[in-house]
């Protein structure tokens, strides 16, 4: 078993609470784990990416080479783009439709969509509307975490219980709000039957 995954979207959308996530899960299935991060830790609206490999052997380097991406998983459409020369021609690219435009020549969100399409595996969703229609716009991420579970090679029990460890102590609503954005999403993937 091996997934190289890389999380992609922009400071305080949730990136690191979806990497702890996947982390927590990756430990209670026994697997080794590596993890690199790239962000500005208080600059919100900045790049954030990280890269993590999963595997049930051990893992040399914590960097995923270019082209050996299983997965892109990203809360935000233009980030995604960053990162394709990273996915394998067999990976998936699963990304929320709404942008965060944080800067002045931001491309026209149209011409970003036509670009994800043209990669073969994708999933294009609106996390934010999902997410609010589960209770909170802030678990747009969990969302996409979701959408992307069917392409982490783990059990999806495993991420619904590392979501009850990580948002346990901000209280029961909390955790139920974020397992039901998690259950959404997963759903919107299963009912597009790939």
């Amino acid at each position: 078993m091996k997934s190289d995954i890389i999380l992609s979207g922009v400071g305080g959308q949730g990136i690191l609470s979806i990497a702890a996530t996947i982390g927590l899960a990756a430990v209670d299935n026994n697997l080794f784990l590596k993890q690199a991060e790239v962000h500005g830790m208080s600059q919100r609206g900045g790049d954030v990416q990280s890269h993590l490999r999963l595997s049930d052997k051990p893992v040399a380097s914590d960097l995923i080479p270019y082209g050996k991406a299983d997965l892109i998983l990203s809360v935000e459409p233009m980030e995604s783009l960053r990162y394709l020369p990273w996915l394998s021609k067999s990976g998936w690219l699963v990304t929320n439709s709404n942008p965060f435009i944080n800067i002045t020549d931001y491309p026209p969100l149209d011409e970003i969509l036509s670009e994800i399409k043209k990669i073969k595996n994708h999933i294009i969703i609106d996390a934010d509307a999902i997410a609010k229609e589960c209770g909170s716009v802030r678990s747009g991420n969990l969302v996409i975490l979701g959408a992307a579970s069917p392409f982490i090679d783990m059990p999806y029990e495993s991420l619904e219980n590392a979501i009850r460890k990580l948002f346990g102590r901000k209280g029961e609503e909390i955790v139920e709000i974020n397992l039901k954005a998690l259950r959404a999403g997963r759903n919107y993937s299963n009912d597009l039957k790939i």
